[in-house]
């Protein structure tokens, strides 16, 4: 128990304080939902949102609903942080989900399904078609699936197949046209290495209909000739989900890269935890598969409509509904700074540079790591690499840098969940380019990002040093809000040297100069800004937290927050995900406020304003006030010092806490609502990043056509 302001007692990490993680952050997909159901995106960009909300989906039982069993198998006593068991949350979890899948297929058929015919656009079904599409439907079958099936029988010499996490398949069942009345199941795959999406030919005329036809519904209209001597009494479609948690003994594994290639193989085979079947499936059919997979009863949905809803991105892509896609929100745009000289390390050394991605191009950051790949004064690159795009520029420069002599050090992250298979190729590929390749750090995840340019110039060695909210990856750069920071600032320079030290080997510096590091230290300095909050507003001095990230749920954080609103201090949290925070708990979180905005970037930057009674300080982190990153992986809280960039930080948190078109706001009941915007006229609507694009494009046009000064609000809180 402590005393607040009003000297009344709360015991701030009361569990009926806080919102259970996997509930919160099915809250969270439920926003990215409402996005689909949202009809002022248009038509396919709503489709898009349903796909990210299935894709979402996948990803949370293969490894959150996969958590919970193993707890619950366990018998894991420990309670979470609201107060629940692991059955619990199980038991709530499936039912929120269950709700969730209907509400998915509620919006595909009764909204989605019309709009897209009256675009123009129809999904055909087996039973539907007839004349000239059924004969093309059976052709394309003869021609292109048929020879890549492989139909598999289930009978006493041959067992129920293992069936491949997410794979879509088909079962059956099956009686012999002569001879014994036993039933017997198969079971088929579609094959994934054909398109789900068929386009079923036309006649050519102006404004025909496009119709297309899924490929499982093809499989299904010709499963007779997959089984010639039988008759297919039943058939349907079915999809597992299973628990793809890699759990790896790093203590015991004598290769670490060895040990993770085992696992990803098992991830296929995990226990299964989802079934998902067509609605209407024979019940004895259902029965057999059921039992064969061991899941429960509630861990079986019933799918009205095609399942898996993924394949929406692809359909996404279909030509011919251009009309129908959202094109205002701009490319990614040059960097002012970067725009007059070629020069990489001479823009650097003219001062600090805060890139805001993807409104400003990642290209720079793809540069200054090609630029020093050949640049003859670089005697050195190190970087941290978590996850990396499929075909990397950065990862061909420093393979360049090796070949061109240069010491370069590489921390590619193993254990980067699902990425694992994709980093150890780049990792066996650096290492044969000569680079020195550290694979993470035992028991902990290396989650920061952070870029060491070592260079020789006339008056001595100089560091370049590039700091990041978001990973080296140019392809996700496009699609996730980041900033990323340049300096060659010496304080900022001998830290980074400290860090790799760090990193390779066993150097624990004394103290930091500028940053601030998880595990050991970044906690402790979070806590301490938030407390000096507290301290600035019992002596009546000014006092706010704003904080963007993508996930709170440390509960000791939560309880200073709490502590520090009951004293008096303004919190606003920009939180696009996982929130297990409450707001307007009377005492407690009176003075808090959380938004969530889903837009058509995913935001992902993590960004801190403490106010410090008028002196105000800005961070930027890899970190989001989660246990996992404060605590159990390696992580950088950097401050940003020079006043242009911390108001153009000021502007992007001032922004999206005005934000109206894309912002839901959490109310006292721990529900999130889109603000009322009856009573709001147009001109002073919102959409925080369509702002931030059309000003990067209004920066970028003013410094190539006149070479002024960048459009920067000022800085009013």
């Amino acid at each position: 128990m402590t005393k607040t302001k009003d000297n009344k007692k709360v015991d701030f990490e009361d569990p009926k304080f806080y919102i259970n993680r996997e509930l919160s952050w099915l809250q969270f997909n439920e926003r990215v939902l409402s996005e689909a159901e949202d009809l002022s995106n248009p038509l396919f960009e709503r489709l898009k949102f349903l796909s990210i909300s299935a894709s979402n989906l996948d990803e949370f039982f293969m490894v959150r609903v996969a958590s919970l069993e193993d707890m619950i198998n366990a018998d894991y006593k420990k309670l979470d942080i609201a107060g629940m068991t692991a059955k619990q949350q199980l038991s709530e979890v499936l039912l929120a989900v269950h709700e969730f899948v209907t509400n998915q297929y509620e919006i595909y058929n009764n909204q989605l399904v019309p709009a897209l015919f009256k675009q123009g656009l129809i999904i055909c079904k087996k039973e539907d078609l007839s004349g000239k599409d059924s004969d093309f439907v059976d052709s394309y079958f003869d021609e292109f699936v048929y020879p890549v099936l492989t139909p598999m029988a289930v009978d006493s010499s041959r067992p129920f197949p293992l069936i491949r996490n997410k794979t879509l398949n088909i079962g059956a069942l099956l009686k012999k046209k002569e001879g014994k009345d036993d039933v017997e199941f198969a079971t088929v795959q579609v094959p994934n290495v054909l398109p789900r999406i068929i386009e079923i030919p036309g006649n050519n005329k102006e404004n025909q209909p496009k119709k297309i036809i899924f490929l499982e519904e093809i499989i299904q209209k010709n499963v007779s000739k997959l089984f010639l001597n039988y008759d297919v009494l039943t058939c349907s479609p079915y999809r597992v989900g299973r628990n793809a948690d890699l759990s790896i003994d790093e203590d015991e594994a004598e290769d670490l890269l060895k040990e993770i290639e085992k696992q990803i193989k098992r991830r296929q085979w995990g226990q299964a935890i989802r079934l998902e079947v067509e609605k209407g499936t024979n019940s004895r059919l259902l029965r057999f598969i059921a039992k064969e997979l061991a899941v429960e009863d509630n861990e079986i949905y019933s799918i009205d409509g095609p399942l898996d809803l993924t394949f929406l991105m692809k359909m996404y892509k279909l030509e011919g509904f251009d009309d129908c896609k959202e094109h205002r929100y701009k490319s990614p745009q040059m960097v002012p700074e970067f725009m007059d000289d070629d020069n990489v390390f001479d823009v650097i050394s003219r001062g600090d540079i805060l890139m805001h991605h993807p409104y400003e191009t990642f290209e720079n950051v793809v540069k200054f790591v090609e630029k020093a790949a050949v640049d003859p004064s670089v005697l050195a690159i190190k970087q941290t690499l978590y996850r990396v795009s499929g075909n990397s520029p950065i990862i061909a420069a420093l393979a360049k840098a090796a070949d061109n002599g240069k010491q370069v050090t590489v921390l590619v992250e193993l254990k980067a969940r699902f990425d694992e298979e994709n980093n150890i190729v780049w990792a066996k590929m650096l290492e044969k380019a000569g680079c020195h390749v550290i694979y993470g750090l035992v028991g902990l995840k290396t989650h920061c990002k952070i870029t060491l340019v070592v260079r020789r110039e006339e008056d001595g060695i100089k560091r370049y040093v590039h700091l990041a909210t978001g990973n080296y990856n140019d392809s996700t750069a496009k699609q996730y809000t980041d900033v990323g920071l340049f300096t060659c600032a010496p304080a900022f320079g001998e830290d980074a040297t400290a860090v790799f030290n760090m990193l390779s080997g066993y150097s624990e510096p004394l103290g930091w100069n500028k940053l601030s590091l998880a595990p050991l230290w970044l906690k402790d300095r979070i806590l301490d800004l938030i407390k000096r909050e507290e301290s600035h507003a019992l002596a009546g001095e000014p006092a706010r937290i704003v904080a963007k990230m993508n996930s709170i749920c440390h509960k000791e954080v939560i309880a200073e927050l709490y502590r520090a609103s009951s004293m008096g201090v303004k919190i606003d949290l920009i939180v696009r995900g996982i929130c297990c925070l409450r707001t307007g708990i009377p005492g407690v979180s009176d003075n808090i406020t959380v938004r969530s905005i889903v837009g058509n970037f995913l935001e992902h930057s993590r960004i801190f304003y403490f106010e410090n009674g008028g002196s105000p300080e800005f961070y930027c982190s890899s970190a989001d006030w989660m246990p996992r990153n404060l605590e159990r992986r390696v992580e950088i809280l950097f401050p940003v010092e020079n006043e242009k960039l911390r108001q153009k930080l000021w502007h992007i948190l001032d922004t999206e806490l005005r934000d109206t078109d894309k912002a839901h706001v959490m109310n006292d009941q721990g529900i999130y609502v889109k603000p009322d915007l009856k009573s709001v006229e147009i001109a002073d609507r919102v959409n925080s990043q369509m702002i931030f694009g059309e000003e990067a494009e209004r920066n970028a046009k003013v410094m190539s056509s006149q070479n002024t000064r960048v459009f920067i609000p000022e800085m009013k809180v």
